[in-house]
């Protein structure tokens, strides 16, 4: 999608953004509309091989890193401090949304879970937000789920995850709006991805077109729609949005 096309937010320009889990899916597709907005790009990935060919394709900075690996994860921003500056906007993808049934869950599924989905997002937050103060304000945007909304079965950790994701950035909002740090959640629906199509052809490929039944507009999501909300939450133009959920569903909530 060619986004400069579509729409320009000047106040993006230089922006240094960092993106978790910026290789592919969603994504990739948040690394492409904020370069093509002028801003200064470091993304993280554990897929070493696809963030490389991303970066060079885009002129970004790509870092590997395992998000569940916390140390790793203060280093890599570190290193985006270092080389392109503080960080202005923050987005929070990193995630999976492995299916399991409640039976099947063992401590260290748990624990993995819980660090693949919910754990990073706050140490990447407590890594910005000092530089974020220091500069005047910055922009955190927490990538939340509809799933724990709709109560859909086989996802009980990814929607204990996605459900905290919600409750922490309504209190961050609060905790950090003083120093003008604005935290957002964006909700995405139904995206289609290439990992989601592997998925559902295995689970159920009927479900894929329930989708669009259930939904308001009848058409599938992809990840643009998600990188367009995510350009307008991390631009001055919702400087007076804080602490809401930004859903990106086409209407599926509704049901």
């Amino acid at each position: 999608m060619n986004y400069q096309k579509n729409v320009h937010y000047s106040s993006l320009e230089g922006k240094v953004v960092a993106i978790t889990g910026g290789a592919s899916g969603i994504g990739e597709e948040l690394v492409r509309a904020f370069v093509s907005q002028g801003a200064k790009v470091g993304f993280l990935d554990v897929d070493r091989k696809a963030g490389e060919a991303l970066a060079t394709e885009l002129g970004c900075l790509f870092l590997p890193c395992d998000v569940t690996d916390i140390g790793q994860l203060k280093d890599c921003f570190a290193t985006i401090a270092a080389r392109l500056g503080v960080v202005d906007i923050l987005v929070n993808n990193a995630g999976s949304d492995d299916h399991h049934k409640i039976e099947d869950i063992t401590e260290a599924y748990f624990e993995n879970r819980i660090a693949v989905n919910l754990r990073h997002q706050i140490f990447a937050i407590q890594a910005v937000i000092g530089g974020m103060a220091e500069k005047g304000g910055g922009s955190i945007i927490n990538m939340g789920s509809i799933n724990w909304m709709r109560g859909r079965p086989g996802r009980v950790l990814y929607s204990l995850s996605k459900a905290a994701i919600h409750g922490f950035t309504r209190t961050l909002a609060q905790e950090l709006g003083a120093r003008n740090i604005r935290v957002n959640s964006l909700v995405p629906g139904a995206i289609r991805t290439p990992k989601q199509d592997a998925m559902w052809a295995k689970l159920d490929p009927a479900a894929v077109n329930q989708f669009v039944e259930l939904q308001a507009l009848k058409f599938r999501l992809d990840g643009t729609h998600c990188a367009r909300m995510a350009l307008f939450l991390g631009s001055d133009e919702s400087c007076g949005c804080t602490g809401q959920d930004f859903i990106v569903d086409a209407g599926l909530t509704l049901n």
